[in-house]
């Protein structure tokens, strides 16, 4: 198994942190793995993305110009990246920041509204893992036992109070995802 992901979105989304989890969460089950983040300006409001590589095998090389997966949080990063999930892909994607819908026939396209559950769980900060519950669900890169795990070595010891949260809205973006 090797999948190659990118997630992209507004800096202040958690992209960064969700690419974090997952690569650590790789880690907590023995696989290899890479992630590359971009960033700079964006983390004021521009577009920031991360590319997570996760896999049985060694990875060659971190670099990649298609990918198996996209999860893209708004409307540039849609148009960024859409073109360059591989045909027999997956593009997962928020509802609340895109415009024109993604309309690709060769790749698996899935929706999943986590800005409007976050913001109806009452907490914003739990977005990134309400989309990476929806990822867990529709292709089987990691465990949730993995997540839950990579969250205790990814969050200061301070936070470790809201990783019930965390899990919890790993679950309901498991259970919200939706194949369009």
């Amino acid at each position: 198994m090797k999948k190659e992901i990118i997630i992209s979105g507004f800096g202040g989304q958690g992209v960064l942190s969700m690419g974090k989890i997952l690569a650590y969460s790789g880690l907590m089950e023995d696989k290899e793995v890479t992630w590359m983040p971009a960033y700079g300006p964006e983390q004021r409001g521009g577009t920031a993305n991360v590319t997570v590589i996760v896999s049985d095998e060694r990875i060659s090389s971190p670099i990649l110009s298609m990918y198996d997966i996209a999860i893209v949080l708004n409307q540039p990063s849609l148009d960024k990246f859409m073109p360059k999930v591989k045909p027999g892909g997956i593009l997962i994607y928020d509802g609340f920041g895109i415009m024109d819908k993604p309309n690709r026939d060769d790749i698996t396209i899935y929706r999943i509204d986590a800005m409007d559950k976050a913001a109806e769980m009452k907490n914003s900060k739990v977005f990134n893992m309400i989309v990476l519950g929806g990822l867990l669900k529709v292709a089987h890169v990691v465990s949730t036992d993995g997540i839950n795990k990579a969250l205790f070595k990814t969050l200061p010891e301070r936070h470790h109070g809201l990783i019930p949260l965390n899990m919890e809205a790993l679950g309901v973006g498991m259970d919200i995802i939706k194949k369009v």
